[in-house]
């Protein structure tokens, strides 16, 4: 196992989240911009939401992020693994110029999937592969929590976290991921407690 620098942690660590920030938010757009099909306003939401490259909401804006990190950890991703992120990127540009965007920013999506395989397969640091994994579970309850998820879901999202979150060699905090843990079995879960328990979970050492 190699030993890592906080910066490259920290990168990985948001690769992993703005990985899983375009992949969910895509999902549920497509869903809500299919039954917007035939509206004036779905061209507009589709631009805001998915295109705005200025809006740090849109899922362009987090695909950027994306490769901005995954671009300076070539060497730990390695050269194909990193190829998915650049061939997200093309396809989101291909979304954007398309009067029929649904088929690109499903290679979008694909591509997201594929990138999160192949660190699977072809990372052999499982340092790397779990700093990234764990970006993504974290990101994954934040949005679950965030988009008014079905509790079930919410619960999974949050017991893969925790059986997660010790594999990837991070200082965290054991009490949040027990806040976490119990506001998650609530029967009205705390939606916005879980999202800021979640924020605060993750500490870089300096």
């Amino acid at each position: 196992m190699s030993v890592l620098s906080r910066e490259n942690c920290e990168r990985l660590f948001w690769l992993g989240r703005y990985s899983e920030r375009v992949y969910t938010g895509l999902r549920d757009f497509m869903e809500k911009f299919d039954a917007m099909t035939g509206s004036p306003s779905a061209g507009e939401y589709a631009k805001h939401f998915c295109f705005d490259s200025n809006n740090p909401d849109s899922v362009s804006f987090s695909l950027m992020r994306a490769y901005d990190n995954a671009i300076v950890l070539r060497d730990e991703t390695g050269t194909e693994t990193f190829s998915y992120i650049q061939l997200a990127v093309y396809e989101m540009k291909n979304a954007a110029k398309s009067a029929a965007p649904l088929l690109p920013l499903q290679k979008v999506i694909d591509n997201i999937a594929a990138f999160w395989g192949m660190a699977d397969d072809r990372i052999e640091d499982e340092k790397v592969r779990g700093i990234i994994k764990l970006g993504k579970r974290i990101e994954r309850v934040d949005l679950y929590a965030r988009m008014n998820a079905d509790k079930e879901d919410i619960r999974r999202e949050v017991r893969r976290l925790s059986y997660r979150i010790g594999r990837a060699g991070l200082s965290y905090s054991t009490e949040g991921l027990s806040r976490i843990n119990a506001l998650a079995e609530c029967e009205e879960i705390d939606r916005a407690g879980i999202v800021r328990e979640v924020e605060a979970l993750i500490t870089f050492a300096e």
